[in-house]
């Protein structure tokens, strides 16, 4: 598709309507050409930064009618390429779009600007006494990001993912429209849910700008426990039991003991133990402690009864900020320990995660990558890393092809799908083309052109 550049005109277009929020050429920080990943790069003609929803929408109404295209752009904690300009054109920075506009106690529900970062919104809701459920790891990544690629997070498994938090959203369509999507009502069976398709599809559709979000009295009380095991497969083989029990943990966690050893090297903190070869992390919560210890005794005895070597009780603040921390910082920690990576973020059924890790260690000897992992075991939702380790450029290229393509073919068979949280953007199309096949993309880009008739917005990425 054939976009115009940006003309000295529009330049100071822009300038009159944002004066002093239009940045070019070497003023734009080189932070802005990648991800955090950083596999995809693109610069920006002009950088926006924008305040309110009619800034949005003042910018979409010269793009459209100029046929200039638009990437939006929050925190850049992205890991599939999904906000980096490879057309160049208009990047709109919503980071400074900040605000809490109301706290409606009543209906439960929280309205924020979607530049307000997901540890901003935790502290806000929990100085009031509530949460907001969804928790992915990456705190500092934008509300509007986690709506862009439907994030899940480690409280999926009793709480949902994004869009089970999301009541209504206002938005602006690539002509400049300003549309509200839903609302605060629990249920909606009034036509398609158009908030729906454009939570999870990256930036393709419209600019999310403000959300209206689900949250809930904060519970009373919640504790975790870090269960070792001999084995991967001990550990994983243990995840479906637990979900068939009359419990339901808010985490079920997994981890490895070479990615502990990376994040005590990368915090400079001991994690409680590291002895084993494999973990589970289970969270519990509850408004009696009574109720949280029940359900935390009840898995801690499964676990033990199905070979768990012991159960840690996360039961004092420093030992659940030594936990926590270790695990916010295991995609770091990992980054640290190679020159290069690069991620497969696939879901599979539950009752296929442990054949799935196991089939990773035999990936790795396969095409000889150190392929590390840890993720959401209780969701099927896997964060695998290639890491390249010093090889020669051309062929970390071919192994980490062979071995993208072995790991997304395995997860086709067994009944899993590309991406579990992080999205598509620029970098995972083919494998999502393969995993759903061409007649389900042509779908999917029909609804692309009723949005985006010119397909300004976020070119080249998902579809």
């Amino acid at each position: 598709m054939m976009f115009n550049k940006l003309t000295r005109e529009d330049f100071q277009k822009l300038e009159s309507m944002l004066p002093g929020r239009v940045l070019d050429g070497k003023s734009i920080n080189e932070d802005y050409y990648h991800d955090e990943l950083g596999t995809a790069f693109g610069v920006p003609e002009v950088l926006v930064k924008v305040l309110s929803t009619e800034d949005v929408a003042s910018v979409m109404k010269l793009a459209y009618e100029r046929n200039i295209p638009v990437v939006v752009r929050g925190s850049g904690t992205g890991l599939v390429g999904g906000a980096v300009a490879i057309n160049g054109g208009i990047m709109l920075d919503t980071s400074a779009m900040k605000k809490v506009i109301e706290l409606d106690e009543n209906n439960l529900t929280v309205t924020v600007q979607s530049g307000l970062l997901l540890m901003e919104l935790a502290a806000y809701c929990d100085e009031h006494g509530y949460q907001y459920c969804p928790d992915p790891g990456e705190k500092s990544a934008t509300i509007g990001g986690n709506i862009s690629t439907n994030a899940g997070g480690m409280r999926a498994v009793k709480y949902g993912v994004t869009r089970d938090a999301v009541r209504a959203i206002t938005a602006v369509l690539p002509t400049g429209e300003i549309m509200r999507f839903g609302s605060k009502v629990v249920k909606n069976s009034s036509g398609y849910d158009l908030k729906d398709l454009i939570i999870g599809s990256e930036g393709t559709l419209a600019v999310v700008t403000e959300a209206t979000l689900k949250i809930i009295p904060k519970p009373e009380y919640a504790i975790s426990i870090l269960v070792p095991f001999s084995s991967m497969k001990d550990a994983i083989s243990t995840v479906p039991k637990v979900i068939r029990a009359q419990v339901t943990p808010v985490a079920v966690e997994y981890m490895s003991q070479d990615v502990i050893l990376f994040a005590e090297e990368y915090l400079g903190k001991k994690f409680p133990t590291h002895a084993s070869d494999a973990y589970l992390l289970l969270t519990f919560d509850g408004n009696t402690r009574e109720a949280v210890m029940h359900d935390m005794e009840t898995i801690a005895d499964l676990c033990l009864e199905n070979d768990a070597l012991d159960v840690f009780m996360i039961d004092t603040d420093e030992r659940s900020a030594s936990v926590w921390s270790a695990r916010g910082a295991f995609l770091e920690a990992i980054k640290g320990s190679t020159d290069q990576m690069d991620e497969c973020d696939v879901v599979v059924p539950r009752s296929k995660v442990a054949d799935f890790i196991l089939y990773t260690h035999q990936v790795a000897k396969e095409v000889g990558l150190r392929i590390p992992s840890f993720g959401h075991a209780g969701d099927g939702n896997l964060h695998i890393y290639l890491c390249r380790d010093g090889l020669e450029e051309k062929e970390w290229e071919s192994r980490k092809d062979r071995a993208f393509k072995l790991m997304y073919d395995r997860a086709k068979e067994i009944g899993g799908l590309v991406s579990g949280e992080h999205g598509i953007g620029l970098d995972k199309r083919p494998y999502l083309l393969n995993m759903l096949g061409e007649r389900q993309l042509e779908l999917m880009r029909g609804i692309k052109n009723v949005f985006d008739p010119k397909g300004i917005l976020n070119p080249g990425k998902v579809v």
